[in-house]
């Protein structure tokens, strides 16, 4: 997809990323940012040095701390904010679409998370907030895609997902090229779950590395986390098939095994004793798989989802439960059937 003009909202690690990627592609992108020093430095120096301390962003990529000026005739417009803030910046930016790009632009959010408050999937939460577009056009990109390694032009596979055939084929076009491969699926639903169950299931995967428990604990924790994750997606309505694709064990093992993941990172922190609060303060980026565990206990009460790890881990973020306590009583748990688990 040739377009003259893509707008992404906001600057974070993801969006600068995916924008950068982009700007080597189509003649204009402009990212949107609220921190003056960010845009500044991706304008001056053609750097954001606040995410990626080295790396020389692509020359094509603007920034600006108008998100009129970004949006404004902008073509395609992707929303790479946290899922916290999705519904705060969609909100900002419906009075500055005008009849034509709500009626032809094409829309694709980045996030993985559900609406804390809410439990709704970002395209609900966008939709809401964009009445006047028409929420089957809504495109979700995920899949195993660190940003560090993005930005680097690491070669790395995604998908697109979208109830709208040519939306979905629109935005694999928008993105693909020689180091960034992009596969479509329709299962919106499916591809919106399974990039924000894995969250948890990276969380789980740190506290394991943090209490050295090994590799068979590691794998054991990431197969029975699909199983979860599985469970709660087909509940919600998603195709079990796409928990075996990219959205699903592709994101699941890339979360559960890299440094490169924050919620690995938090949770090898707390597998090692620290606090919640302290883990959070040092981080320096969201989490979201800590809100995220929050959201699925509620969802796995709410569908009647057995969900034993992400019951664990949320006695562990929220209760005050010990690693250790909460490791043991996984491992004693009722003896069961793995495929017949429910």
């Amino acid at each position: 997809m040739s377009v003259k003009k893509v707008a992404v909202l906001v600057a974070g690690s993801w969006g600068t990323a995916l924008a950068s990627l982009l700007a080597d592609s189509h003649s204009e992108v402009v990212v949107w940012s609220r921190n003056a020093a960010e845009v500044d430095d991706i304008n001056q120096s053609h750097m954001n040095r606040r995410f990626f301390k080295e790396v020389v962003l692509s020359p094509n990529l603007k920034a600006t701390l108008s998100m009129e000026e970004a949006i404004r005739e902008a073509e395609a417009i992707i929303l790479a904010a946290p899922s916290a803030a999705m519904r705060g910046v969609c909100a900002a930016l419906r009075p500055l679409l005008t009849p034509v790009q709500l009626a032809e632009s094409l829309i694709v959010h980045v996030a993985k998370g559900f609406e804390a408050e809410t439990m709704k999937r970002m395209t609900t939460v966008i939709a809401e907030e964009l009445p006047e577009y028409d929420a089957n056009k809504l495109v979700v990109l995920s899949g195993p895609s660190h940003a560090e390694e993005v930005i680097l032009q690491c070669p790395t596979t995604v998908v697109v997902a979208s109830g709208n055939v040519a939306a979905a084929e629109a935005a694999q076009d928008l993105f693909i090229n020689a180091y960034f491969r992009v596969y479509t699926n329709p299962d919106v639903i499916g591809v919106e779950v399974g990039g924000a169950l894995k969250n948890i299931i990276g969380l789980g995967a740190g506290l394991i590395e943090g209490l050295n428990f090994g590799d068979n604990a590691k794998a054991a924790l990431m197969t029975r986390g699909l199983a979860e994750i599985t469970r709660l997606g087909v509940k919600m309505g998603a195709n079990p098939l796409t928990f075996a694709g990219l959205a699903g064990i592709g994101d699941l093992v890339v979360t559960c095994t890299s440094k490169h993941s924050r919620n690995w990172r938090a949770g090898y922190m707390l597998g090692q004793g620290k606090a919640l609060s302290e883990v959070l303060d040092s981080m320096g980026m969201v989490v979201e798989g800590v809100k995220t565990t929050k959201s699925a206990h509620k969802l796995a009460e709410q569908y009647e989802v057995s969900m034993p790890i992400t019951e664990a881990l949320f006695q562990v973020l929220f209760a005050g439960k010990a690693p250790i306590e909460a490791v043991s009583d996984l491992m004693g748990r009722v003896k069961t059937h793995e495929i017949e688990e429910v």
